[in-house]
């Protein structure tokens, strides 16, 4: 499988703070990531430079082929996907959602004059019903639900065909019905071989979907573990990586976390 994916020492600083310390980290192609670690550890940092989003204070960081740095990253981004609070912050709320996911193919956010044919429009449907929203097709992005605008976002950020897709914290301020739902779609796109290499971020084992193939583990930017799910992601790596000791527990597929308490 070849590295879709790649950062050698990378350190990003910001004034005296270091964001990221010396991250070396490799994606290939197929590989379904999760990146693990607590307010502050450095994940979306980390996806803002896989996104060719941030250059790095030091260190090399190679996307999709291309040496970020040495190439027009506008060319470069069209080939991710990504979703982020931020982009949904952009997305106008009076914005069909069948517009919302077709407009991705001008990466543009909000529709305006932009020509589209029917060939977008058929795989902006098929996304939403991929993704089990095509009944709100022309509903406004405004009138959803959490749980639905993760998934409309998803769908678009799928529209490029992307060769990699990102997703920050697709679960925050879902309640337990809508986390449900969003981790059984990525489920699916997890088990779909023709799905792209993907790194979902999150604070949470329990939001981890099935079929997900390997973890990476921050705090305060430094790498505390990586490598495949089933033999990385332990109880004393999750304990060293959030700072408390944990109990990990794992049930058809999917993990749960707890502080492990000490009776006297």
């Amino acid at each position: 499988m070849s590295a879709v994916l790649e950062l050698a020492e990378v350190t990003i600083r910001r004034g005296d703070a270091v964001l990221l310390d010396r991250v070396t980290w490799v994606v290939k192609d197929g590989e379904r990531w999760v990146v693990l670690g607590s307010n502050g550890a450095g994940k979306t940092t980390l996806l803002q430079v896989a996104a060719a989003q941030m250059y790095p204070t030091s260190g090399a960081v190679g996307v999709l082929g291309e040496l970020i740095g040495t190439v027009d990253v506008f060319d470069l981004r069209p080939r991710i996907g990504l979703t982020s609070a931020a982009l949904a912050e952009r997305i106008p709320r009076d914005e069909k959602v069948s517009d919302v996911v077709v407009s991705a193919s001008y990466a543009v956010v909000g529709r305006w004059r932009e020509h589209y044919d029917e060939l977008d429009h058929e795989r902006a449907a098929a996304l939403l019903r991929e993704v089990r929203v095509e009944k709100l097709a022309d509903r406004t992005f405004g009138t959803l639900s959490e749980g639905e605008r993760k998934r409309v976002q998803i769908a678009r950020a799928l529209m490029t065909d992307p060769e990699l897709l990102l997703l920050d914290e697709p679960a925050a301020g879902l309640d337990l019905g809508g986390r449900e739902d969003l981790v059984s779609t990525l489920s699916v796109l997890a088990y779909d071989p023709n799905s792209p290499a993907t790194v979902l971020v999150s604070h949470h084992v329990e939001e981890i979907p099935p079929g997900f193939t390997h973890v990476l583990m921050l705090r305060e930017g430094r790498v505390m573990a990586s490598g495949p799910i089933d033999t990385a992601l332990t109880a004393e790596a999750l304990s060293a990586t959030f700072g408390m000791p944990l109990v990990l527990e794992r049930h058809e597929g999917r993990f749960a976390a707890r502080r492990r308490l000490h009776r006297g």
